[in-house]
């Protein structure tokens, strides 16, 4: 009884007397209020599972398998490597292309040439390529013969790692060969007034096309014209200063590209009333450059009309009757 006095008492005071009067469980309840709520909140930690135990430790016998690369892998990327070359190929046509010709235009004037030049550009860079890609391929077949001797996909092997090393191409020994092969191209090496430098980033960029279109099942190829040609409405189309009632192609502005004897995108071409004739004008005014000098016409008539009046020496031998 003496100690419910106290402790009634000492709630009554306000806590003023000295807390050891109250027994030791109501102690701890009085000095920390907020315990009751914080236990009653914090739940308690669950047990763990034997489940998490044994995911987290997993034996080795259960370990993840590197997966093996199908044979047929080159074969199910090869629409998507397709798909994606092909917008390159009509950006390049779209924007790489009148990048070009607005950098030709500051130093030639004529817009005939400067599209011949960005054709002949563009056909020189895959040419180059499709050579590169070749021998990449045999260096490629050479390096993998000793490891694949008797085996049946050996042709699957060069693919594959033709595909996942397409990034060895040296594009910029190609553009060296591009821009060398245009310097002494008959059509637009006379004169030099433009240095083909300066299409060294759409050169390297049709290289790179060109060179993946190669490893593609079946590779992609662009289209043969030539001036004076017939105008060919499924491979081309024609710009918008042609004459649309003219029969022959005056000159290409862009190749067609084609799969096997399919066309996949059209060209671009110019056509004109007789182009022919002045393909051959072309022909032969870029002949006549390459040549050693030739006499005027006056000297050419005057040499045959002398060689023609003076008697053969069988004439002069034998006897008139």
């Amino acid at each position: 009884m003496m100690v419910w006095k106290q402790s009634s008492h000492a709630f009554c005071l306000g806590w003023r007397l000295p807390l050891l009067l109250l027994p030791w469980e109501n102690l701890l309840t009085a000095r920390s209020p907020l315990c009751r709520s914080s236990r009653s909140r914090s739940p308690s930690p669950a047990p763990r599972s034997r489940s998490c135990s044994r995911s987290r430790s997993a034996s080795p016998s259960t370990a993840v398998k590197v997966r093996r690369p199908s044979p047929n892998r080159s074969k199910l990327s090869n629409v998507a490597r397709k798909a994606a070359l092909l917008s390159r190929f009509s950006d390049s046509y779209s924007q790489a292309r009148l990048d070009a010709q607005c950098l030709l235009r500051r130093c030639i004037d004529k817009a005939e040439t400067v599209q011949r030049i960005i054709y002949i550009a563009t056909v020189e860079a895959f040419h180059v390529a499709k050579m590169a890609f070749r021998h990449f391929k045999i260096h490629v077949r050479k390096s993998l013969t000793p490891s694949y001797v008797g085996s049946n996909d050996f042709e699957n092997a060069v693919l594959d790692y033709v595909i996942c090393h397409l990034d060895l191409y040296d594009s910029q020994s190609s553009v060296n060969d591009v821009i060398r092969a245009m310097n002494v191209n008959p059509k637009i090496s006379f004169p030099p007034v433009v240095d083909f430098c300066l299409l060294s980033d759409f050169i390297q960029e049709i290289c790179c096309i060109a060179f993946a279109m190669q490893a593609l099942e079946p590779p992609l190829d662009i289209a043969y014209g030539a001036d004076g040609e017939v105008f060919n409405d499924c491979k081309y189309r024609r710009s918008y200063d042609s004459d649309f009632t003219a029969p022959l192609v005056l000159y290409h502005v862009w190749p067609a590209l084609m799969e096997n004897d399919c066309v996949i995108m059209k060209g671009e071409a110019v056509t004109r009333r007789g182009a022919f004739w002045n393909s051959v004008r072309s022909v032969s005014r870029c002949r006549s450059r390459s040549l050693s000098p030739i006499c005027p016409r006056s000297q050419i008539g005057l040499n045959t009309m002398s060689r023609s009046r003076s008697p053969s020496p069988i004439r002069c031998g034998l006897p008139r009757f």
